[in-house]
């Protein structure tokens, strides 16, 4: 028997539940899967699943845990290789996760992740460019300093704050928006990582009739 449920929404869109997904796998929980359809916006099905009607939401060992961030330091009490073990670079990667958690609406308002489609040249605001460069400043300067030895942003190892960029990777791709080529390298690397190369499988897999009339406009 698993030892707990991982409460996910459709993998195509739910940015969210990738975050809390992959800490989870990498952390080995052994936890059943859920993936609840969205329909843009609160569901009764979500409401009835979770306790703060959002996904993801992690029921463990008798621990729940709701949002993303949260399921990140769970698992990482669980698996601490999640975060890097040199103090300043895991201040560091807290400190980047809990900007991307908060923060970066415009970005999110403008290019909504979906893994099923390609919309190059769209949602090009103000507002999405401004943080776009914000995030390229962010993974530029930690990968100067944390990053030697490795394709991530803090050196070999796929951690935390990785998970916490994924969909914005997955954004970049959907929309290719004028990026710097170490930006693309980053985003080449975080794709071809195996958890998330499993995550676009299994959301091209998905029901048609879960797909969202208005994230495939």
């Amino acid at each position: 028997m698993p030892d707990g449920t991982l409460t996910l929404g459709t993998r195509r869109y739910s940015s969210w539940s990738l975050r809390g997904w992959l800490p989870v796998r990498l952390a080995g929980l052994d936890v059943a899967e859920v993936v609840i359809p969205l329909a843009g916006g609160e569901t009764a099905a979500v409401k009835a699943a979770t306790d703060g009607a959002t996904v993801p939401f992690l029921e463990h060992r008798g621990v729940t845990v709701w949002e993303s961030l949260a399921i990140c330091e769970y698992c990482a009490e669980l698996f601490p290789a999640l975060w890097p073990s040199d103090l300043a670079a895991r201040t560091q990667a807290r400190a980047i996760s809990a900007e991307m958690h908060a923060g970066f609406r415009g970005l999110r308002q403008a290019m909504p992740m979906n893994l099923s489609r390609r919309a190059e040249g769209a949602g090009r605001t103000p507002e999405a460019l401004k943080d776009i460069l914000r995030i390229e400043h962010l993974w530029r300067t930690t990968r100067a300093r944390f990053g030697a030895g490795g394709p991530y942003l803090f050196g070999a190892a796929f951690t935390n704050a990785d998970a916490m960029y994924a969909p914005v990777v997955a954004r970049f791709l959907t929309y290719a928006p004028e990026l710097s080529e170490a930006t693309k390298a980053y985003c080449a690397s975080v794709r071809a990582f195996g958890l998330l190369d499993q995550w676009y499988r299994d959301a091209a897999a998905e029901p048609a009739a879960w797909l969202l009339e208005k994230y495939e406009a």
